[in-house]
């Protein structure tokens, strides 16, 4: 990601890249069991981080090429280790701006981002840059939460301000975490055609161990709780109302909780 017109509101700690690679793998059959790519094919993959997508991604198109792009020195060293523990060999690493690829037109004959764009103030400077590098008839892929698709039981008023906590946060520092409904006309004015966007709920209840463990809390309660000390901070909410907020994040993974978040995935051709 740009460290120029961009500012990751959930940091760059060890403990939000174990929270990305949990994430990373709860989703995986979620948002990929359609991800592939033809042998060959040169598949750029835009803001990689930590490598949370990287290895999937690599694993699911072994005979396709993939370039893994990001700002962060420290993330892409950490994503190149997992990629390597995973005894993959087709997968290469650059250091670059998204913004400012240092790539020729039409270098690539995919595009994949994740998680991206929401950190942007300009997704559609990011989707142009994107656009660019991708030859004629390239496929673009474009996946994005958003954060006011949450509900759950029991309801909380109090979880929902430490939702909304998050969502004004990176909203102040340039972003948007309610960016998933806005895909379709994102890639759309952007110049891309035949975009298709297909929501992929994540339902969550007891039934589902996995997910009560791998999503709940290890995905989205920890994902808000990285925010507590700017929140508290500022005082878009009071330290006993995010306690109680987040507690009641954590109770709807008992027994008889229920949580449901919505993810967006489209993909559209250049």
């Amino acid at each position: 990601m740009n460290n120029k017109k961009d500012a990751y509101v959930h940091g760059y700690s060890q403990r939000e890249a174990e929270r990305l690679l949990d994430q990373g793998r709860t989703l995986t059959g979620l948002l990929h069991h359609d991800t592939r790519y033809p042998p060959g094919s040169r598949v750029l993959e835009a803001g990689c981080g930590v490598g949370a997508q990287t290895v999937t991604l690599a694993s699911l198109s072994p005979e396709a090429e993939f370039t893994s792009v990001d700002c962060s020195e420290r993330s892409l060293a950490e994503a190149e280790r997992r990629v390597r523990d995973a005894g993959l060999k087709n997968v290469r690493f650059c250091q670059a701006d998204i913004f400012d690829l240092p790539f020729e037109t039409g270098s690539f004959d995919h595009v994949f981002v994740c998680f991206v764009l929401e950190h942007f103030g300009n997704p559609e400077a990011a989707l142009a840059s994107l656009k660019r590098v991708l030859a004629p008839g390239g496929t673009i892929t474009v996946i994005e939460g958003d954060h006011g698709s949450t509900f759950f039981h029991p309801d909380s008023p109090y979880a929902m301000k430490a939702i909304d906590c998050l969502v004004t946060l990176q909203r102040e520092m340039g972003g948007n975490s309610l960016i998933g409904r806005e895909i379709y006309p994102l890639m759309t004015n952007a110049g891309f055609t035949g975009v298709i966007v297909s929501p992929r709920m994540v339902y969550v209840d007891a039934s589902r161990p996995d997910l009560v463990e791998g999503f709940i809390k290890q995905t989205f309660t920890a994902m808000v709780e990285g925010v507590r000390d700017p929140a508290i901070r500022t005082g878009l909410i009071s330290e006993s109302d995010w306690d109680l907020g987040i507690a009641d994040l954590y109770r709807t993974a008992e027994p008889d909780g229920v949580f449901c978040y919505t993810f967006f995935k489209g993909t559209g051709v250049k």
